[in-house]
């Protein structure tokens, strides 16, 4: 019968607890729920262009023409119907990702070296960048924003401005490319619009998909 050293046995149980942790699958490791709002993984491509082709740059509708006072006493000038002021309706239904849209060039920087190295990246162009919209907006581009941010508890801006002269630092893996876009972040939101005129009747609901600035910053990707 073999001698145990005191001490060997608590090394033996050490040595056969950390073996397990380093050979167990990766499906028995926890995993944790990705929110839209953490930081983002490192990119290997490019930042995604919005579906929608046919977006165009918001802007407010056409004033309009001035109504007819509503009659003092009922059947004086007219019997129809009366709602008040013609509205201008507009409700978000459903909160989108991140989408990146750039100002100026996409800079790129190769590590050739076996370390890794330091990359500095600074804007070349001043931008602004405002919301864009596929679908008819009724009302006006203030109001779609406020309702978002209010629905969705969000800081949006109808416009931001992306300036020359800002830089990023970054680590660029050895034989990695590292590219960078300046720009701005919009979310992206669907909701409906339409308009309740003064004698009551409405236009149809037509869905609006809408791109909001909310931060400027950089989007990388590695290569």
């Amino acid at each position: 019968m073999g001698i145990i050293r005191r001490g060997s046995m608590g090394s033996v149980i050490a040595l056969t607890v950390l073996a397990g942790i380093a050979t167990a699958p990766a499906y028995a490791q926890p995993t944790r729920a990705v929110s839209a709002d953490d930081p983002e993984p490192v990119n290997t491509a490019p930042p995604a262009e919005p579906e929608e082709t046919e977006l165009v740059d918001a802007t407010d509708p056409a004033p309009e023409p001035e109504e007819t006072v509503r009659p003092s006493k009922p059947g004086d000038t007219t019997n129809g119907e009366y709602c008040g002021p013609t509205q201008h309706i507009y409700t978000p239904t459903t909160k989108g990702s991140k989408y990146h849209k750039g100002v100026g060039p996409t800079n790129s920087n190769y590590n050739g070296t076996s370390r890794t190295a330091r990359s500095t990246f600074t804007s070349e162009v001043t931008g602004e960048v405002g919301v864009s919209v596929s679908g008819e907006l009724s009302t006006s581009v203030d109001v779609m924003v406020a309702k978002i941010e209010a629905k969705y508890a969000v800081n949006l801006s109808v416009k931001l401005t992306a300036k020359v002269g800002n830089s990023i630092a970054v680590d660029t893996l050895p034989k990695k490319t590292t590219n960078a876009k300046y720009g701005v972040y919009r979310l992206k939101n669907t909701g409906t619009s339409y308009t309740i005129y003064s004698n009551c009747k409405t236009t149809t609901k037509k869905t609006v998909t809408s791109y909001t600035p909310m931060k400027v910053g950089w989007y990388l990707w590695e290569s």
